[in-house]
Order: C-alpha cells, then sequence, then structure tokens
C-alpha cells in the first residue's frame, strides 16, 4: 500500500431529484438525504461488500455492486487496478424512485476511488470536476449527476467531448417536498416511453418555463408554479405511473402547487415556499402546504420534506 495514501475513505452521497419539470436531462436538485459509503482497503485482494437500508437483501454483493463498478472504471482510468476492499454501504436513498439513487452509488464511488487513489480538488476535498467528468460518463446523462457533485441547483449540459454544469444557490425560502410511493418504477422503463420527437410548439414551450425555472429556483419564487409546467415528458410517461401523474395534477390544479415528477418517477416532488425568511418544516406557510398536500395523497404516500444540501458529495473524516 503507497503510504502517501489513505487506507480508509467515507463517503457521503446525496439524492437528487432531476428534471424539475421541464428542464429534462438538464436541471437538478440535491437534496439532503445521504447514502454512505465507508471503504478500506485490505491486503489480501478480497472485496467485502455490505449493504444496510435501501437495497439491502436485493443488489448484489460481489464485483457487480454499483459503487465497485465505479470505483473499478475510476482506478482502471487512473492506470490502476482496483485493490482488494471492503465496503459497507448504508443507503437512506429510496431505490427506482426518482431520487438518484444510482447517481449516487456512482459518485460515491468515483469519490470514494479518488480519495484512495490521493487525488483532491484545491480546496483538499473532493475534485469535483472529474468526479462529474468520469461519473456522467458511467451514467450516460448528467442531470442526477451534477447535483449529486457540486450540492444546490445545477444546470447541467454536453460541451464537446466533456460535461459542463453550472451550479447555483436556490432561494432560502424554497422547500422541496417529495411524495414518494411504495411502488417502484425503472428509469429505463420511463425512457422507452418517449417518443422520438415532439411538436416544435411543445418543444418551444418547455425551452421558456426550464429558462424561466432557473431564474424562480434562484429567487423569482413567485413564478415557481408557471415554471414548472411541463410538455417534453411528463404525458409522455403517463401509462407506467398513473396515479403519479394523477396527483401531479390535481396538486397543481387543485391545490395551486408547483408539483412536478421527480426524474423518472414515480415520486412526486413539490417546491414549496415561504413569502419571506428561510423555509423549514416549522414555517407556517410550509406546514399549510405540507397538509395540503398530504390530504391530497391519503396514507399511500411518504411524505417527506428534505432540505437542499448545498455541498454535494463530500469525503468527511472517517472519524467526523
Amino acid at each position: 500500500m503507497n503510504p502517501s495514501r489513505p487506507t480508509r475513505v467515507v463517503v457521503r452521497a446525496p439524492a437528487t431529484s432531476a428534471n424539475l419539470g421541464p428542464g429534462f436531462d438538464a436541471l437538478g436538485l440535491a437534496l439532503r438525504l445521504d447514502n454512505v459509503f465507508d471503504v478500506r482497503l485490505r491486503e489480501d485482494g478480497d472485496l467485502r461488500v455490505e449493504v444496510a437500508g435501501e437495497g439491502a437483501g436485493e443488489v448484489p454483493l460481489d464485483q457487480r455492486h454499483l459503487v465497485v463498478r465505479a470505483m473499478r472504471e475510476t482506478f482502471e482510468r487512473a492506470g490502476e487496478k482496483l485493490p482488494g476492499l471492503d465496503l459497507a454501504c448504508v443507503n437512506n436513498v429510496p431505490h427506482a424512485r426518482g431520487l438518484g439513487s444510482s447517481s449516487s452509488a456512482i459518485v460515491g464511488g468515483v469519490a470514494a476511488a479518488g480519495a484512495l487513489l490521493g487525488r483532491t480538488g484545491p480546496d483538499g476535498g473532493p475534485d469535483r470536476d472529474w468526479i462529474y467528468q468520469i461519473a456522467a460518463d458511467l451514467e450516460g446523462h448528467p442531470d442526477n449527476v451534477a447535483p449529486c457533485v457540486f450540492g444546490g441547483y445545477t444546470v447541467a449540459y454536453r460541451d464537446g467531448d466533456r460535461w459542463g454544469a453550472a451550479a447555483l444557490t436556490p432561494d432560502p425560502r424554497v422547500l422541496p417536498v417529495l411524495c414518494v410511493p411504495e411502488w417502484r418504477l425503472s428509469t429505463e422503463r420511463a425512457r422507452g416511453l418517449l417518443p422520438e420527437s415532439v411538436p416544435h410548439g411543445d418543444a418551444a414551450f418547455t425551452a421558456g418555463r426550464a429558462a424561466l425555472l432557473t431564474a424562480a429556483v434562484c429567487g423569482h419564487v413567485a413564478d415557481l408554479y408557471a415554471a414548472t409546467e411541463d410538455r417534453l415528458h411528463e404525458s409522455y410517461r403517463a401509462p407506467a405511473m398513473p396515479r403519479t401523474l394523477d396527483l401531479v395534477r390535481d396538486l397543481r390544479e387543485l391545490d395551486r402547487l408547483p408539483a412536478v415528477v421527480s426524474g423518472a418517477g414515480p415520486t412526486v416532488l413539490v417546491l414549496c415556499t415561504v413569502r419571506e425568511g428561510i423555509a423549514s418544516e416549522e414555517s407556517p406557510e410550509i406546514v399549510r402546504q405540507i397538509d395540503s398536500i398530504s390530504r391530497r395523497t391519503g396514507n399511500d404516500w411518504d411524505i417527506r420534506p428534505l432540505l437542499v444540501e448545498p455541498a454535494g458529495v463530500r469525503t468527511p473524516s472517517p472519524h467526523s
């Protein structure tokens, strides 16, 4: 083992909500709900994987594990072989619910490998742009990866042969509230329902709403309701998750709340706000909005208010 490199690293990689309505494959928000990956080097070259929480008893505990695959790719890009590992995963991000669980695993794996390789960013923490390039390559689209890496609100895009991202700070009056169902939906199935082309008018409408959404999330919160209207992808996915789209419609039309499908679904995201101050679960305005959501959803959905995660992926000291 290289004495100049760490032999253990702990990575916290947050949940994310992508698309946010009109921002298909581009816009994303980091949420304060982390998966935690504790990685130790082994001298005997073996691999041992443990999983607690979401996915326990379901995901593979060998070389096929997504965190391991991301770590292997990262080591190979550095010209090295993946060493023996003890990997302990504490998964808090629900699987197949449109909350970026795969991006969290990929980003967490790349960040862990980077730390074990001795790679750091200018501030001594994770080398975020380097992590982002590898993780977005592995995921194939950057909308969940960007907020997981950089935190806050992100605009992700392709720039030639590289991935680009603008990371912005959301207005503190905004509180994301999730409506998480028990049922699951794979991203592949949701993407398979999208048409090859859409009417030009719908594309133009959605482009305008996506531009407005960045302004709304980052200061013009009064425009959130208009800014979250989509004509590009949500309605096409209705056959795979009719109850999700029904809930989005009811929250928007009956309660006038800026509700959208989170990522590929089936979770619903509502961007709740207060008029002044900082939004929290205790804010009277937020409480009223959450109560309205709860009445609309009944007992079939887990209502989760979550703060925005400002920092993205972190590699705190194993003893912190």
